[in-house]
């Protein structure tokens, strides 16, 4: 059972999956990769992973975080060097992911942004991210603001995600964590509560429904064709 003392476990239950399970749903616990976008020690970013990674777990989610140490950037090393191939493999592995993110000179990190680069639009025939859920969080150095986030609902898009409608901007990062990197209680805690939940749900109701992101365009495109149009090697 993970520790969450700010929690009120009565009012927040495991996701019931039946309520939101499709037809020959797989039956496992939802899948969930967490991405995060720095590296420092004290990273609020990552703190806010790992207190999503406890939720999710609650919820009835199996969760994998990915470390971004040693991650080369986009196209600086070969699709095999082994921090990409983790990556990728998470990727393929994952039916949703949460991405959690500092805004830096009001942006998006690029240790997240190098991340979702790796992660590739076609592999083949298939489309590692298309139809996958995805919540988005960020945490401020200063007062509340929203721009890594809308950065990151447009790659997700891009991405071809079902993003969810909730999100989790945290202010004044700095003064909402403990020394031990916990998330003191807050209206913040409670959003990222809020945020997890929502995602557990909507993995649930979209993963093992193929159909609600299955395109008329990409049926009359062969596979081969999808893969000369999006090969960046021609860039």
């Amino acid at each position: 059972m993970p520790d969450l003392p700010n929690l009120d476990l009565d009012l927040l239950p495991p996701v019931d999956p039946a309520l939101y399970v499709a037809p020959g749903d797989p039956g496992h616990a939802p899948r969930i990769l967490i991405l995060y976008g720095s590296l420092r020690d004290r990273s609020y970013s990552r703190f806010v992973a790992e207190e999503a990674a406890r939720l999710l777990e609650h919820l009835g989610a199996e969760v994998r975080l990915f470390d971004p140490t040693d991650l080369p950037l986009p196209d600086g090393a070969p699709v095999d060097h082994p921090k990409v191939a983790e990556l990728r493999e998470l990727v393929g592995w994952s039916e949703g992911m949460v991405w959690s993110s500092p805004e830096r000179h009001g942006a998006m990190t690029g240790i997240l942004k190098a991340q979702i680069d790796w992660i590739p639009l076609s592999l083949g025939s298939v489309r590692p991210t298309q139809g996958k859920t995805l919540a988005l969080a960020q945490v401020c150095g200063g007062s509340q603001s929203f721009n890594a986030l809308n950065q990151m609902r447009v790659l997700g898009r891009w991405m071809r995600m079902v993003t969810i409608p909730n999100q989790s901007s945290v202010a004044k990062a700095w003064d909402e964590f403990d020394e031990a990197g916990r998330m003191k209680p807050s209206p913040y805690y409670n959003r990222i509560v809020d945020v997890m939940e929502e995602l557990v749900k909507f993995t649930l109701m979209t993963r093992g429904r193929p159909h609600l992101t299955d395109r008329y365009s990409e049926r009359v495109e062969s596979a081969e064709a999808l893969s000369r149009r999006v090969n960046t090697g021609r860039i």
